[in-house]
């Protein structure tokens, strides 16, 4: 049996441009086959199915596409909406929602502007965080906890120019912060410097203390600027103010003393001048001190140990200071007529030096008071004292003017004449008032022992005494002249009449005679010693005599 040979390939035809071009050709070919209907049914049945199954495979993927486009379209829509919110952008905003056009446009559209405000976020992040970096550092650097600080972060939903500006102007407040306590701590050390310079104290082991930034070189703007540090340093700074302050109150009381010892022993000059560098600061303040070593300890040792140079120099010259303070004192007393036991007193001063149980300062110091006291007295007794010298010379006035006229020959021709008989005229004068004066001593006297609640003494008695025992005197011896004038009185008639009864010629002498003036008081007991110049006033009260 023969084999049938294969049929040749058909030759190529064109490629179909259709579904249903090839449906028709499917169609012819199996007519040419004699394929049966109900396979030429089934098969198309088959084709169908496959078909749509290809068609929902793609339907399907475009489905998905649109789902991915639509997603990252909301994605991009949400990112943008997201980074404009927290840029603060509202511009980027309008232009996403005026695109228009099919979600492929529109996906490629808002891509640049996506990656636009990315770039901005980025840049944006790096520039909070520079300023948040700064803002923790100078923040920890203000609380002190330079070592502790934590890193900084930013908040990336607000990167907002609003909040750039927020942390522009806060790290710009910390900054002025920074600068005014560092010129504080600056200043704080530098006082601490010019007051350890002064006083030649060694601060470096304190500022350590206070801070280690103190010690190890480093430059003035990278000091501690802490609270802490501030505290300490003030503190520091007000220990060493009083510590000054102190000081300068120990070497002006030292000063004072050694002006004090030098006046009391008329020290030299040149031994003053040795020290001027400390009694020049007795009236400065403490501000006003500056200069190296002006309030160091050896200059504080140094004047101790030269008042205690003076103090062991004045114990020994102590007596004589004290005995001239004495003579003083007896001065003063003198001056006003006051009465003062000057040797039992001196006796006193040399027992208690002697003996060491009085401290000298405070014998010098009662000394003081008593001189100012004397004074004092002085000074009240002035107006009085004035007085009793007017009275004093009226009264040796009235004594003069009484021998001048008993004296019969004072209108001769001589030396003098002119002058006695003006010098008579002015005591006249004064003697007419010598009751007023007395009144007035008097008065002032009184008063004066009522208001101090002592007697008024004057050379050992009582004013007043002897005011009273003087009116006493002048009182007699007005009487006196006046019974001497009554029966001088007598005399001269019984003459006239014995020369009337006999003829007698009056005597030379007689002619020449003046009749004295009357009123003219005069003290009593003169004793005459020729011609009037100096008399003595004597009264007498209980059988004592006084004297000027």
């Amino acid at each position: 049996m023969s084999r049938s040979l294969p049929s040749p390939p058909s030759p190529p035809r064109a490629k179909a441009t259709s579904c249903h071009s090839l449906l028709q050709e499917l169609t012819d070919l199996w007519e040419e086959i004699g394929e049966i209907e109900e396979e030429k049914d089934r098969m198309i049945r088959q084709l169908e199915e496959e078909c749509l199954n290809v068609y929902w495979k793609k339907v399907d993927t475009a489905r998905k596409h649109k789902e991915d486009l639509h997603q990252a379209l909301a994605d991009g829509k949400a990112e943008i909406s997201h980074l404009m919110s927290a840029l603060g952008d509202h511009e980027s905003l309008f232009q996403l929602e005026n695109k228009k056009g099919t979600l492929k446009e529109q996906v490629a559209m808002i891509k640049p502007l996506l990656d636009a405000l990315r770039s901005k976020r980025e840049e944006r992040i790096k520039e909070l965080m520079a300023l948040q970096v700064q803002i923790t550092l100078l923040s920890s650097e203000i609380a002190g906890n330079v070592h502790n600080t934590r890193p900084a972060q930013v908040d990336e939903r607000d990167l907002s120019v609003k909040k750039l500006s927020e942390l522009s102007s806060q790290l710009e407040e910390l900054q002025k912060e920074k600068d005014i306590r560092l010129r504080k701590v600056n200043a704080y050390v530098a006082s601490i410097h010019e007051l350890a310079n002064v006083m030649l104290l060694d601060i470096s082991k304190t500022l350590l203390e206070i801070h280690p930034c103190f010690g190890d070189g480093r430059k003035a703007t990278s000091r501690s600027i802490s609270n802490d540090t501030l505290t300490r340093l003030e503190a520091t700074l007000s220990a060493l103010k009083q510590e000054k302050k102190d000081r300068l109150q120990k070497l002006q009381g030292l000063g004072s003393t050694l002006i004090e010892l030098w006046n009391i022993m008329d020290m030299p000059s040149d031994e003053r001048n040795k020290f001027e560098h400390i009694t020049r600061l007795i009236s400065v303040s403490p501000d006003a001190v500056f200069g190296q070593g002006r309030l160091g300890s050896a200059v504080i040792d140094e004047a101790q140990h030269e008042v205690e140079r003076l103090n062991f120099l004045k114990a020994s010259k102590m007596k004589e200071l004290v005995l001239k303070k004495q003579d003083e004192l007896e001065e003063i007393y003198r001056g006003v007529h006051m009465d003062i036991e000057s040797d039992a007193e001196r006796q006193i001063l040399i027992d208690l030096i002697d003996s060491g149980s009085v401290d000298i300062s405070d014998l010098m110091d009662g000394m003081d008071g008593r001189i100012a006291k004397a004074r004092e007295q002085a000074i009240s007794r002035k107006d009085i004292l004035e007085k009793v010298e007017k009275w004093k010379f009226a009264a040796e006035e009235e004594s003069w003017l009484d021998e001048y006229e008993r004296d019969q020959s004072r209108y001769s021709a001589g030396r003098g004449v002119h002058k006695n008989m003006k010098r008579a005229e002015k005591a006249r004068i004064l003697v007419n008032k010598l009751p007023a004066l007395l009144e007035s001593l008097t008065s002032k006297t009184k008063a004066w022992e009522k208001e101090k609640e002592m007697s008024f003494m004057y050379d050992k008695v009582r004013l007043l005494d002897t005011l009273e025992e003087y009116t006493r005197q002048r009182k007699e011896k007005d009487e006196e002249k006046k019974r001497s004038r009554e029966q001088k009185k007598l005399q001269d008639q019984f003459m006239v009449e014995k020369e009337a009864m006999f003829g007698a010629k009056p005597s030379p002498l007689r002619q020449f005679q003046v009749k004295k003036p009357l009123g003219q008081s005069s003290n009593v007991n003169v004793v005459p010693t020729g011609t009037p110049s100096s008399r003595r006033i004597s009264t007498s009260r209980h059988g004592a005599t006084y004297f000027w």
